[in-house]
């Protein structure tokens, strides 16, 4: 009994011992480890190590993983002097884990630090871009310089800056109706703009339209005339030649087709019965 007793205490010793000098990485932390407050070495692949039992060396644990920063919602003025309540978010990594130990220590203070860094840059390139601009034109192009500028102030203190976005940009309750009214207002004079060259236009091409149509009913009545008169004059010559030889037929035709046409039965015409246009009827009489 006693042997056993004897045996599960020293299992104990040995656990504690190995527990004093034995640590281990995992896959996503990094290890400083300090000797008497001063830093001796940064382990940053995954194992199991050794180091000098506490108090004699320490083991500081810090994130490998990507970090998330969240900023309070806050007003940022643009360019033309609008306000903006704007709410960003940022991703971040501790890199340099014995900077950032020195520096910071925790990522409370990083968080704090991230805070004055990313709200400072925004509101310095956000200055310089018109509401419109970061609401909608060139909102990607001012989060990646934002990013970037981050990024470089932030390495100072061992974190790298990955992404910074806008995740809510709203206007102020009281600006929101004037800025509304005069958006819809631009909209307005823009949509009239393009009606009225939308109309210049459409005057332009019936113009030009009515232009070709007026030229080529003209051309085509000039062509039918000249069919007309040819047609006409081949006629006139046709009829020519044939009653050239029977005059007297033709006469009385003509006559007759004058007949059809100056009377019918209930015509009545006073005229000597002696005249030539009678001459054809006196023998009927």
């Amino acid at each position: 009994m006693r042997g056993v007793i004897g045996i599960l205490i020293g299992f104990f010793v040995v656990v504690f011992a190995a527990n004093l000098v034995f640590f281990k990485v995992l896959e996503y932390t990094q290890v400083v480890v300090t000797q008497f407050g001063e830093p001796v070495r940064t382990i940053t692949e995954p194992g199991l190590y050794m180091k000098l039992p506490d108090p004699i060396q320490r083991v500081t644990i810090f994130d490998k993983r990507m970090l998330d920063y969240d900023a309070d919602a806050n007003p940022i003025y643009t360019k033309d002097k609008k306000i903006l309540i704007l709410d960003n978010y940022a991703r971040w990594r501790i890199v340099e884990p014995l900077l950032f130990m020195q520096a910071l220590r925790t990522e409370q203070e990083a968080l704090a630090r991230l805070d004055d860094i990313v709200f400072s840059e925004l509101r310095k390139e956000l200055g310089q871009h018109d509401l419109v601009d970061v609401v909608s034109k060139n909102r990607a192009a001012i989060m990646q310089l934002v990013t970037e500028r981050s990024d470089v102030a932030a390495r100072q203190f061992g974190i790298s800056v990955v992404d910074v976005r806008v995740k809510r940009a709203d206007l102020p309750p009281e600006n929101e109706t004037a800025v509304f009214n005069r958006m819809r207002a631009e909209r307005a004079r823009e949509a009239k703009t393009y009606r009225s060259e939308g109309e210049e236009q459409a005057l332009n091409i019936r113009a030009e339209t009515d232009l070709q149509a007026a030229t080529i009913a003209a051309e085509a009545y000039e062509t039918s005339q000249r069919f007309r008169g040819e047609g006409d004059a081949d006629a006139l010559r046709i009829y020519a030649a044939a009653y050239r030889n029977a005059e007297d037929f033709y006469e009385f035709t003509r006559t007759l087709e004058a007949y059809g046409k100056a009377l019918d039965e209930n015509t009545v015409l006073v005229m000597p019965m002696d005249t030539d246009f009678f001459k054809y009827l006196q023998g009927l009489q």
